[in-house]
């Protein structure tokens, strides 16, 4: 039986049904725990968080505490009738949040990236370790980022991008769960259905923890033997969630048909060429066209053991170059709209020959972002920082075409696009 107490009230040997709150007001990368630490009661305590649900069928009850009875070992009792009293999670997200501004919506995502650094990184140790699969911190993970991007997507789009080579495995993951939200929203897609790709996109590299990790982390060119270990990935992910993965209570925690399509096909291209089936575009479902793009834009973008990333505009323009036959065209020009034409974070010149860095999207124009210019292309020499909104009437300048860091060679872009504050909480500031 499921029954909501105070927090004062927890004892050891309860278990944990869920925590009332937000999700980054715990500790906690778990919500469906054994209190056996002090340590981790302690933490409970004195967490922002003052109400949870205890689960009398799997631990302690309040009653039992107080006449010393042993606790249960995680007995798996039948459903409870009062079950259906647990708010689900989806049932918080359902709700449009309000718009945030990028400053302080950047400080959010900050602190929500590093937690989902360590979900993702838990659930891929107990998949490498062979273990059962508990997904219930992915399904506060993906209600966080989804909610998150409705409220301002570059904060969070811009955010996941920033990679070291070690966490490239796990951040891709969570970098591809926002890309996947965020081409949600432009499709016009409901609060479910986003979070859905969402946990798609969380999901969708699983198989890659089966692989050796001399292949996965290899610096150079694959073999073609090592290439054909690595494309069954998809495969091994999709087996791994079919078969593996421990029910949770809330809708949103669930691995859904959806789920476990994008992890079979997010390498299929529309003209038939992917794998590991081969199947052309009527073929594939929304999700899977979906997760195809999301993937191939954060790995070029990303820094790799054997490649440097790409900017991200020039990336949309190599991507653009590649999209008949590779990726499906009406799913593509919605990820360009929710990206822009200049993403967050790139590089660009001026038509006054003054280099800028784009800092934010407009929503009523794709090629007029928000840009600060920070240097001059034809003395070669530093200038006066000043942010431009370029869908502003009275703005005279423009955008005349993308530039590569690769050539400039700038040391610390990112810290004139994101903001200091929120790459200090990320460690790299």
């Amino acid at each position: 039986m499921q029954k909501k107490i105070r927090v004062e009230q927890l004892r050891l040997g309860m278990h944990v049904q869920s925590l009332c709150g937000a999700w980054l007001d715990h500790p906690f990368w778990k919500t469906q725990f054994v209190l056996r630490d002090p340590e981790d009661l302690r933490k409970l305590r004195d967490s922002a968080v003052r109400e949870c649900w205890i689960d009398t069928d799997k631990g302690l009850d309040v009653a039992a505490v107080a006449s010393g009875v042993a606790p249960r070992r995680d007995a798996a009792g039948p459903a409870s009738q009062e079950s259906a009293a647990l708010p689900p999670a989806d049932d918080r997200a359902l709700a449009i949040p309000p718009t945030s501004s990028l400053r302080d919506e950047s400080l959010r995502a900050a602190s929500l990236v590093g937690q989902a650094k360590q979900i993702v990184t838990a659930l891929f140790t107990e998949a490498r370790m062979g273990q059962a699969l508990d997904i219930g911190g992915c399904a506060e993970l993906v209600d966080e980022v989804t909610a998150s991007v409705w409220r301002n997507p570059d904060a969070m789009l811009s955010l996941v991008r920033l990679k070291t080579h070690d966490d490239y495995t796990y951040m891709h993951s969570v970098a591809v769960c926002a890309l996947m939200v965020a081409l949600a929203k432009q499709l016009k897609l409901g609060m479910a259905d986003a979070r859905e790709a969402g946990m798609a996109g969380l999901l969708h590299d699983m198989g890659k923890v089966a692989m050796p990790l001399e292949v996965l982390l290899k610096p150079g060119k694959l073999t073609d033997e090592e290439f054909a270990v690595m494309r069954s990935h998809p495969e091994r992910g999709h087996a791994m969630l079919r078969d593996r993965v421990i029910e949770v209570d809330t809708s949103i925690g669930q691995v859904t048909d959806g789920v476990l399509d994008v992890c079979l096909h997010h390498h299929e291209r529309v003209d038939g060429k992917g794998y590991p089936h081969g199947l052309t575009g009527e073929r594939l479902s929304t999700l899977a066209k979906m997760g195809a793009v999301c993937d191939v834009y954060d790995a070029i973008t990303s820094n790799r053991p054997y490649k440097a990333a790409w900017d991200p505009s020039e990336s949309i323009g190599k991507m653009a170059s590649w999209r008949n036959g590779h990726f499906d065209e009406a799913i593509f020009q919605a990820f360009v709209r929710s990206m822009g034409i200049y993403p967050t974070g790139s590089l660009v010149r001026m038509e006054s020959d003054r280099l800028a860095v784009v800092i934010e999207q407009n929503e009523s124009s794709i090629t007029k972002p928000k840009v600060k210019i920070f240097f001059s292309a034809r003395t070669s020499l530093p200038i006066s920082v000043e942010i431009l909104d370029l869908a502003r009437p009275e703005c005279t300048d423009r955008i005349s075409g993308r530039e590569s860091n690769s050539i400039w060679k700038f040391p610390h872009l990112e810290s004139l696009w994101a903001s200091t504050d929120a790459l200090r909480k990320m460690g790299r500031a």
